[in-house]
């Protein structure tokens, strides 16, 4: 096994990922300044703190280290929850190994990559997949207007009733495709974004749809009061709550509760760019759950667990809130849904 100097400690304070040292207790004799960062303590205040003191809850992690300690092979873990006092949840790829190996006494090291949440949740690149079905629609839509036309001058010059019937099939069939492609390209406009309250926001769907429901149907606020502003198009905002609120109550068939939760999340890397801090946006209702065959690709278009869905609404809240520099998530089991948005708020210092 490879031994690793740490010795050169200015070196590993440039290193951008979180890298700590454990003794044989696994308490901590050394963070580098990103894990300072990240556990929000200086090397002094956590020298010789166990590790288990800082991720409580973390039993999973203390297996893969007692794995390690044992069979003396370095382990990758990708894509794992981890919960700090200070930061939260946060998802992160470790690396465990041992170093000093010849020594009397080896020790642990652990390194943390934060996770890019776009990239964790669209293995597929689906941004790519936008891409070809905004083309693939642009090459429908262009000749749907000429197929109208045409009827329509055919229209003209028939005199049987009868016959007049199949051309306004025609017409009727064009402009549903003409409708399904305008929703498949999505809104034309940028937006305008401003500082938005995103509390107005689901304030605002929380009345339309109560409007829209009976009284068998609850909405519950679950709201952190201090969350800043989001820089953002309010009412695209709007649109991409009212239709997974409106996917809510349909799973529900209208009864039930669901709940509107907001909290803050710190130190988030979303489409390669590093935050500081962002705003966490959970829509939870306790409908049947996303269908197996459906949860992998459960923003494409066209993609639906309703017979009388057309698979377009969540295609079009993972378009606009990417807009809004966002990045949107579904998951779900029997009697528990939630969808998440994050909107990033404060760009990291380089």
């Amino acid at each position: 096994m490879t031994k690793l100097s740490l010795d050169e400690s200015t070196i590993l304070d440039q290193v951008h990922c979180a890298i700590v040292v454990l003794n044989d207790d696994n308490a901590i004799i050394q963070l580098n300044m990103a894990a300072q960062i990240l556990f929000g303590m200086s090397q002094r205040q956590a020298m010789l703190i166990p590790l288990q003191t800082l991720l409580p809850g973390e039993q999973g992690l203390f297996t893969h280290i007692q794995r390690v300690n044992n069979n003396q092979q370095r382990l990758i873990q990708r894509h794992q929850p981890i919960y700090i006092q200070s930061q939260g949840e946060i998802l992160v790829d470790y690396v465990i190994q041992l170093i000093d190996v010849d020594s009397s006494e080896p020790k642990r090291l652990l390194e943390f990559y934060f996770v890019d949440l776009s990239a964790a949740e669209k293995p597929d690149d689906s941004l790519q997949l936008q891409q070809l079905v905004r083309g693939l629609a642009h090459e429908i839509k262009n000749p749907l207007g000429g197929i109208r036309g045409a009827a329509q001058l055919l229209e003209r010059q028939l005199n049987n009733a009868e016959l007049m019937d199949y051309t306004q099939v025609i017409i009727h069939e064009a402009d549903r495709l003409r409708d399904l492609m305008n929703n498949m390209l999505g809104p034309y406009k940028k937006g305008q974004k401003t500082s938005v309250n995103i509390h107005q926001v689901l304030q605002h769907i929380r009345h339309l749809v109560c409007a829209e429901g009976d009284e068998r149907l609850k909405i519950v606020q679950d709201y952190d009061p201090s969350l800043p502003t989001v820089e953002a198009d309010f009412n695209q905002l709007v649109q991409v709550f009212l239709n997974i609120v409106r996917n809510a109550v349909q799973a529900m068939n209208g009864v039930g509760k669901i709940t509107l939760k907001t909290r803050a999340k710190r130190k988030l890397s979303i489409h390669n760019q590093q935050y500081r801090i962002g705003v966490l946006v959970e829509v939870i209702d306790e409908g049947p759950g996303i269908p197996k065959e459906i949860e992998q690709s459960l923003f494409y278009p066209l993609v639906t667990g309703r017979k009388d869905g057309n698979g377009l609404g969540l295609y079009l809240c993972q378009t606009l809130v990417n807009r809004n520099n966002g990045v949107i998530t579904g998951s779900s089991q029997s009697g528990r849904t939630v969808f998440s948005v994050i909107l990033p708020v404060e760009v990291a210092d380089e």
